[in-house]
């Protein structure tokens, strides 16, 4: 998904963290595959908003989606009302099941303590970090890292749209940038259906929780450090042509929890007067 593993440690745990970094890399890594297309993805242009739980707009959002030859394109980008930038780009096929290209997430501005450019190609497995170190000097980490076909980075709504709701559970890769890039495993479980509303009409959508899972005595140890992830809470709503209506969730690792919603255009209402009447309204 678009939000979850970017991260920069303090010097303070970086110690401790260099440990948890080599424990994570001794774990067996269980493969899975990825999820079977049930829906196919099309050119597509929505409208969100992210905002504190309260309810305090924070940034306007747009998702793009366009299809390439045998390629999908889907850009989500966030500007913050205080210059901030969320803005990932995720190039992935349909043929079967989802498969990532590649994946270019940036994050930065006043928003983002930790402001993190990752840049990931499937195909190579090139992974390339760009970050800014306690000093505030640009660094860069490249690594090469055996990516597994259910590599979810940027598709994670798409994949959900995809998860039979009767699934008890649902496994994916992610390349989690902490700057060094690592593989863990995203534990998707849905959570059964909840009812909102559009206009006085209900409708039915599925809860997922996905949970962030480094396995082993490394993820005994991440408590510890305090840096456990939190769970993402997101809202799909099934039927023939299945949507996201929700998410709860942090964008960054220790960052506040944060909801992105469907929204839809409001026109002031000196704007609608300045409209004249359609005469099928008169």
């Amino acid at each position: 998904m678009r939000f979850i593993f970017l991260v920069v440690l303090s010097r303070r745990s970086r110690s401790l963290t260099g440990l948890l970094s080599g424990m994570i890399l001794c774990l067996p890594f269980l493969r899975a595959e990825p999820v079977a297309v049930h829906h196919l993805e099309g050119t597509v242009h929505g409208f969100l908003a992210l905002s504190t739980m309260d309810g305090k707009i924070l940034a306007p959002g747009d998702l793009i989606q366009v299809i390439r030859g045998n390629q999908v394109v889907s850009r989500l980008v966030f500007r913050f009302k205080d210059g901030s930038l969320d803005d990932e780009t995720a190039i992935f096929t349909q043929r079967g099941s989802l498969r990532l290209v590649s994946d270019h997430h940036i994050q930065k501005g006043p928003a983002f303590p930790h402001p993190m450019d990752v840049l990931i190609t499937a195909s190579t497995g090139q992974v390339t970090v760009r970050f800014m170190d306690d000093h505030g000097r640009e660094k860069v980490e490249m690594d090469h890292l055996d990516l597994p076909p259910d590599l979810a980075n940027g598709i994670v709504l798409n994949i959900l749209k995809n998860i039979q709701p009767e699934t008890k559970e649902t496994k994916m890769s992610y390349v989690a940038a902490t700057p060094k890039p690592r593989l863990v495993k995203l534990s998707i479980v849905p959570q059964g259906e909840e009812t909102f509303w559009v206009a006085s009409s209900g409708f039915k959508a599925v809860r997922f929780t996905i949970k962030p899972e480094l396995g082993g005595i490394a993820g005994v140890i991440a408590p510890l450090l305090g840096k456990q992830p939190a769970d993402i809470n997101v809202w799909v709503a099934g039927g023939e042509a299945p949507t996201f209506v929700k998410l709860e969730g942090p964008l960054y690792l220790g960052g506040p929890i944060w909801r992105i919603q469907l929204t839809s255009p409001i026109w002031r209402q000196s704007q609608q007067k300045s409209i004249p009447d359609h005469p099928q309204n008169k």
